[in-house]
């Protein structure tokens, strides 16, 4: 692939969405190109870190640790959450993942080597971190919305987690809707990433959808863990917050 007609791809794609992102007036209309950039950016770091990295266990471990700390930095920043929240968060993920990829290793489903524990982790690790935004703040939006709803149950005697129980229900099924309706259409509407990565490095099309399989599946259950996780700590809230997730 030639590295020139990709830069002139990337740069007309970035001003597409700006234009159209700052016609419509959205909030923050330049967070887009910049989101693309960063991910230029981003990825022209990590080639160059997984020449020396793929093959060694030790360092893809510690890569996937980083990934987990950058993971927690974006949900603690999206939620607007205290610092304090930080360790809860990356547990969070770091259980939500660790789960379907020893699943996904221990049945040799997958070879256990350096370069699929990170191919296979490094999905997962984002995704889980997808679900915790969402939940987070449809969790949030959700309190609020329905304030009177929750003090009224409060009123009545219902504990804070009873009181919010529908709140939360309706915040993780939101959160999960994205991988769910990816994996419902897969094949028919999307091409996912896993998938068409298999082909382009010349896997039989057999392989590349047993591996997509196990990718999707895995990318499901971290999203139920997920919430099950986030409900666990945030269902529960003594205070209802106004526009942001926060436990008192």
């Amino acid at each position: 692939m030639n590295v020139v007609p990709v830069v002139v791809a990337v740069a007309v794609l970035a001003a597409v969405a700006l234009a159209i992102v700052w016609a419509l007036r959205l909030e923050r209309p330049y967070l887009q190109p910049i989101a693309i950039l960063r991910a230029v950016l981003q990825l022209a770091i990590l080639t160059l870190i997984l020449i020396g990295v793929i093959s060694n266990g030790w360092w893809v471990a510690l890569f996937l640790v980083v990934m987990v700390g950058a993971a927690t930095w974006v949900v603690i920043r999206r939620l607007e959450l205290r610092l304090s929240y930080a360790p809860v968060i990356a547990g969070i993920i770091a259980v939500s993942t660790a789960l379907p990829v020893v699943v996904v290793f221990l049945t040799g489903s997958v070879e256990f080597s350096p370069r699929y524990v990170l191919a296979v982790g490094g999905i997962v690790v984002g995704n889980a971190m997808t679900v915790c935004t969402l939940m987070g703040r449809s969790l949030s939006a959700g309190f609020v919305s329905q304030r009177d709803e929750i003090e009224g149950w409060l009123a009545l005697g219902a504990t804070p987690r009873i009181a919010s129980i529908r709140s939360v229900r309706i915040a993780a099924s939101t959160a999960l809707i994205p991988a769910t309706d990816q994996t419902r259409t897969t094949g028919i509407v999307t091409l996912p990433g896993a998938f068409v990565g298999a082909i382009f490095a010349g896997a039989s099309p057999l392989v590349a959808a047993e591996f997509q399989v196990l990718v999707l599946a895995s990318i499901l259950v971290t999203g139920a863990i997920a919430v099950a996780l986030l409900a666990l700590v945030f269902g529960a809230p003594r205070v209802i917050p106004i526009g942001t997730l926060r436990v008192a």
